[in-house]
C-alpha cells in the first residue's frame, strides 16, 4: 500500500552557509556519491530526473521527482535543504527533509532510509569539518552474498580490528583492512561504521539489516591516488572476510 513518509533532521555545523551550499549542490562526491549538479534555477533539471522547485543560494534548495527511476518501491521523492547562518556566518544551521511516497514494504523502507540519513548527514559534517572544499575520488561496492547474514557487519568489524564494543567513537584505532593503517573511528552503531584518515573517509554500511549485502564507500581526497586500485584492494579484502568467516 502506498504511504507518504517524511524524514526531517536539524543540526549545526562548523562551516559557513556557503560551504554547506556548495557541498549539497556541487560537492556530493565528498560525502554521498557523485551527482550531476542541479541547474541553478527554479524549474531547472536536478539529479536523477528531478526538478528544482526551490533555489535561493545559499539558503534554500529543493528538488522533487514524481517517478523515481529504477526504484520500484518508491514513487515521489523530494529533498529539501534550508541553511541559515549562526555566529555571524561562521557556522551554519541546517534543516534537511527527505519526503515522498513508498509503495511497498513501508516499515522496512522507512527504517533503512531514516538510519542512512543519519549516517549520510554525519558524513557531510565530517567532510565539511576536515576536507571541504577538496574534490573527492569516489568508489562504492558491495560484499558477496554471504554478507547478507544477520551478523555480517559485526564480522566486518572484527576483521577490521574494531569489533570490541568498548571502542569509543572518536578514538584512534589501528585498522586491519587491505593493509594496516591508523584512523579515527568517527561513527559506530549496529548499522554503520565510519573511519576517517588524513586522506579520506571510509564508510561501511550494514545493509544486511535490510536484506542486502554489506556495502563500502570510499571518499579519497588525496590528489593523484588511484581510486580504482583502492577499490579493488578493499573489494578483495571484503570478499576474503566472508570466504573465511
Amino acid at each position: 500500500m502506498s504511504k507518504e513518509f517524511e524524514i526531517a533532521r536539524e543540526f549545526e555545523v562548523d562551516a559557513t552557509p556557503q560551504q554547506v551550499w556548495d557541498a549539497v549542490t556541487t560537492g556530493t562526491d565528498g560525502y554521498l556519491w557523485p551527482m550531476e549538479p542541479p541547474e541553478p534555477k527554479v524549474g531547472g533539471k536536478g539529479p536523477f530526473g528531478s526538478t528544482v522547485t526551490a533555489w535561493d543560494p545559499p539558503h534554500r534548495y529543493t528538488n522533487r521527482v514524481e517517478d523515481v527511476e529504477g526504484i520500484s518501491e518508491q514513487t515521489v521523492n523530494q529533498l529539501d535543504y534550508t541553511v541559515e547562518p549562526r555566529d555571524e556566518g561562521r557556522r551554519a544551521w541546517v534543516r534537511y527533509v527527505h519526503s515522498g511516497i513508498f509503495v511497498d514494504d513501508w516499515d522496512n523502507q522507512y527504517d533503512g532510509a531514516a538510519r542512512h540519513t543519519d549516517f549520510y548527514l554525519h558524513t557531510l559534517r565530517e567532510y565539511l569539518a576536515h576536507f571541504a572544499p577538496r574534490p573527492a575520488a569516489f568508489a562504492t561496492f558491495d560484499g558477496p552474498e554471504a554478507s547478507k547474514a544477520a551478523d555480517a557487519l559485526e564480522v566486518v568489524a572484527r576483521a577490521l580490528g574494531i569489533g570490541a564494543g568498548d571502542t569509543a567513537v572518536g578514538a584512534r584505532v589501528r585498522v586491519t583492512g587491505p593493509d594496516e593503517f591508523d584512523a579515527v573511528l568517527d561513527f559506530r552503531d549496529p548499522y554503520f561504521i565510519g573511519l576517517r584518515t588524513d586522506r579520506g573517509l571510509t564508510r561501511i554500511f550494514g545493509r544486511n539489516h535490510w536484506g542486502h549485502p554489506v556495502g563500502v564507500s570510499l571518499h579519497d581526497f588525496t590528489p593523484g591516488d588511484d581510486i580504482k586500485e583502492c577499490e579493488a584492494a578493499w573489494q578483495d579484502w571484503l570478499n576474503g572476510v566472508f570466504n573465511q568467516s
